[in-house]
Parts: C-alpha cells; sequence; structure tokens
C-alpha cells in the first residue's frame, strides 16, 4: 500500500497495525508513506495533486500493477474485491501496489498510470480512514480465498 502523508490518529494507527499484521500472514505486504508537502497550504489544489503525484510515480515501477482508491472507481462488495485479488494474483503480478492519495485526490498523470480503480463506497471518507478501512478489506479479501470464516455472508 502507498498513501500520501502520515497516519497522525492513534485510535487509526492501532486499527491498521492490527490488519498489517494479520496480512503479513499472508501476502509479502508493506506500506510506503509519502511525505505531505512542505507549505502546502500556500500551494493551489492543482499544484498539490501535481507535486504529489510526482512523488507517487517515482515510487512506481514500470512492471507494478497501481489501483487507486478513488470514489470514481468500480464498487465491488467484499467477494467482489476478493475476486479480484486471487486473479491478479494467478496472473503473476509481480507487484500490486494500492494506492490512497491526499485529501485533494490525484494527477492526471497518475490517472494515466492506473491500471484500475475500486470505491470503498459511495460515501466519502477522510483519507487517514480509508487507511484503515481499506486495510481491514484487505484482510478480509485473503480470508475469503482461503475460505476461513472471517468473512460472513
Amino acid at each position: 500500500m502507498l498513501t500520501i502523508g502520515k497516519t497522525d490518529q492513534g485510535y487509526l494507527t492501532e486499527g491498521i497495525k492490527v490488519y498489517e499484521n494479520r496480512l503479513r500472514h499472508y501476502c509479502n505486504y508493506s506500506r510506503r508513506e509519502i511525505p505531505e508537502l512542505k507549505q502546502a497550504s500556500s500551494l493551489r489544489e492543482s499544484q498539490i495533486k501535481e507535486r504529489e503525484g510526482e512523488l507517487v510515480l517515482k515510487q512506481v515501477n514500470d512492471g507494478d500493477t497501481l489501483v487507486l482508491l478513488d470514489e470514481r472507481g468500480e464498487r465491488v462488495t467484499s467477494e467482489g474485491f476478493s475476486e479480484k485479488l486471487e486473479a491478479l494474483m494467478v496472473r503473476g503480478t509481480k507487484r500490486l501496489v494500492f494506492l490512497i492519495g491526499g485529501a485533494y485526490g490525484f494527477s492526471d498523470a497518475v490517472y494515466k498510470r492506473a491500471d484500475g480503480m475500486i470505491s470503498l463506497s459511495a460515501m466519502t471518507f477522510s483519507h487517514q480512514m480509508v487507511r484503515l478501512i481499506f486495510t481491514e478489506q484487505l484482510y478480509r479479501a485473503f480470508t475469503i480465498i482461503k475460505g476461513e470464516p472471517y468473512h460472513h455472508k
């Protein structure tokens, strides 16, 4: 997972750690945080997205599959997400990068580079809360793939 900025709320950090530790049982999971821009308050929204986009694209390799968590992305159920995840793994995806953007979303360059987009909900969540929600959903997807009892229909 790749994120813009740090999670600064303790309760979110603790929740994220719980699911990250669980995920390591299923995959080679890591999270990278791109630092927030310095003096961002003096920049326009478009400038922030462009600069964050440049930093993001430096972290993504040519062979990576980049999936954006975006409100305009495909809406899937937990089961549907697990199917997509499994298909990517079977396909031999070298490195799968899920990107959670900053407060203003993504630059056009990041959208162009993306291999897909998913939406967690029709509702809007803070980019910090999305980290916890998505980490739990990623863990849930692996338990569905493995047929484990975490997910109830």
